[in-house]
């Protein structure tokens, strides 16, 4: 075989044979994460127990949401958290009375500020380099949001107003959480950073104009696509669709990522249907949802499908106090996966044109 024709097929089998590895291996750790998996599972699992004990399990698994606001800024200084998380919460919470009000006007308006939410929470994250876990939990939580309380068929829906004041709450518990370790001594003696270190703007960068051309692309194609999946799921989609963009444009990235979401997912799915029969009361379901989301903040840096596994049953079990369970919600979360991955994985092919953006390979 000529050199020409076996220099495709050698990089091609290289590259498989690196994705195939990537999934049976752990990356570097990047240093201890076992206080930043405490604060998260706190965040998550004392508001739902609380609400539980009280009589309120009808929303209590909601409140997990607010757990979302602990998963930014965890490279950051605990004072810096400070700032950061409640300018994170505020984000979260404005996309959560997004999702309700357009619930509200109906499904063609959902669909629209799915993909205004999706490109807005794209250009804030990326132009000020937010870092991970990037636009996702924007784009979920107003999607949740809208799924939750608009009425379908038999399903009123939550209270719009004691949903957004569950959700206002556990963004603030959320805040105090990360805020406690900036009491420690050594802690308050280091000054925090101004914003604009904190956040550094990189609007004009070509890697970042390509990620949000690329977040813009999968929001529009999700939120079609879901026409023929089902347009309820649209975020799901969508949101699939973003974590495989991530934070890099590399190509490669991508469709490792992406393959690890489809592979994670299906995994995650399997997990969910062990516990979704068994009648946990709402004290028990916010002590596991509190343990899977302690381990996925250990190992989400270091293998993301692994992480997935755990990442799935999690959303799947908040999604399910929302009106639908069992093996019909596990499959239709697969489906919507792969075609999210898809999506996102695609996009990998778009660069916007302009100075070499970094890490395209």
């Amino acid at each position: 075989m000529p050199a020409a024709d076996a220099a495709p097929e050698s990089w091609w089998r290289r590259e498989a044979g690196e994705l195939g590895r990537s999934l049976t291996r752990f990356g570097p750790a990047p240093g201890p994460r076992w206080h930043l998996g405490l604060q998260a599972a706190t965040a998550m699992a004392v508001p739902v127990v609380v609400l539980s004990a009280l009589g309120r399990e009808s929303v209590a698994l909601l409140a997990a949401t607010g757990a979302f606001a602990t998963l930014y800024g965890g490279r950051l200084a605990p004072r810096e958290r400070i700032v950061v998380v409640p300018i994170v919460a505020a984000v979260l919470w404005v996309c959560a009375a997004a999702g309700v009000l357009a619930g509200v006007l109906g499904p063609v308006v959902v669909a629209a500020g799915l993909v205004v939410v999706a490109v807005a929470a794209s250009v804030l994250v990326f132009a000020l380099s937010v870092g991970p876990p990037g636009p996702l939990f924007p784009v979920l939580i107003y999607g949740l949001s809208a799924h939750v309380t608009a009425p379908s068929g038999s399903h009123r829906g939550v209270d719009p107003v004691l949903y957004l004041g569950v959700v206002a709450a556990s963004l603030v518990f959320a805040w105090v959480v990360t805020a406690v370790p900036a009491l420690r001594p050594g802690h308050r003696r280091t000054p925090p950073r101004r914003l604009s270190a904190l956040f550094p703007r990189v609007h004009r960068d070509a890697a970042t104009r390509t990620l949000v051309v690329r977040a813009a692309v999968v929001a529009i194609a999700g939120t079609a696509a879901s026409v023929v999946v089902d347009p309820e799921r649209a975020y799901w989609i969508v949101g699939a669709a973003i974590a495989v963009l991530g934070v890099s444009v590399s190509r490669r990235v991508a469709l490792s990522r992406g393959i690890h979401r489809a592979v994670g997912t299906a995994a995650g799915a399997g997990a969910y249907l062990a516990v979704a029969f068994v009648p946990l009361p709402g004290i028990v379901l916010g002590l596991v949802l509190g343990a899977l989301q302690f381990v996925i903040e250990l190992v989400v840096v270091r293998h993301y499908a692994l992480a997935l596994v755990f990442i799935t049953p999690l959303v799947l079990l908040i999604l399910g106090a929302a009106g639908g369970s069992g093996p019909e919600l596990a499959v239709e979360r697969v489906v919507d996966t792969a075609v999210g991955a898809a999506l996102g994985t695609l996009s990998s092919l778009i660069v916007v044109p302009g100075r070499t953006p970094r890490a395209v390979q």
